[in-house]
């Protein structure tokens, strides 16, 4: 019964799907730790699946376990809601109750993560460490190094 039970899932999901994988997430976590030595910073990156489950993570040194929760709340928020964290203080306001919803962060440095297409929710990456801007532009580089889209393709 399992083995036709696995079998019927396997069918179920096309061989086009793509998902997040590690290898993905190390290229995500290399390419922003990349962009922010270059810019002489240090962040708390965070990098889950669609469904919010932690693939990577890496804390550059010079932060506290607490950058890392931000993080990865920052993450969660958008492998969640699929928009970046920076836009969610506008959607608060603009619909009320928003705001007190599972899994919103209203401060900018969590970015999704699309495929290569710009067309597949794969989750999100989550920074915190630097003002909030450089921490989402730590994590827009990230996806890019790794050859993934920040931005749905329309």
């Amino acid at each position: 019964m399992k083995i036709l039970w696995t079998a019927a899932l396997l069918a179920a999901t096309p061989a086009s799907a793509q998902i997040l994988d590690a290898n993905m997430a190390d290229a995500i976590v290399k390419g922003c730790a990349e962009h922010a030595r270059a810019k002489g910073q240090s962040h708390a990156i965070a990098v889950v699946d669609s469904g919010g489950h932690i693939v990577a993570t890496w804390r550059m040194n010079g932060n506290t376990h607490g950058m890392m929760a931000f993080a990865l709340e920052k993450a969660r928020a958008v492998a969640a809601w699929g928009f970046p964290t920076s836009g969610m203080e506008e959607a608060a306001k603009a619909a009320p109750g928003f705001a007190d919803a599972p899994d919103v962060v209203t401060v900018a440095g969590g970015v999704p993560v699309f495929g290569a297409d710009g067309r597949t929710r794969l989750g999100g990456v989550g920074t915190s460490g630097e003002a909030p801007a450089d921490d989402a532009a730590c994590a827009a580089a990230g996806i890019a190094a790794a050859g993934l889209k920040s931005e749905r393709a329309r």
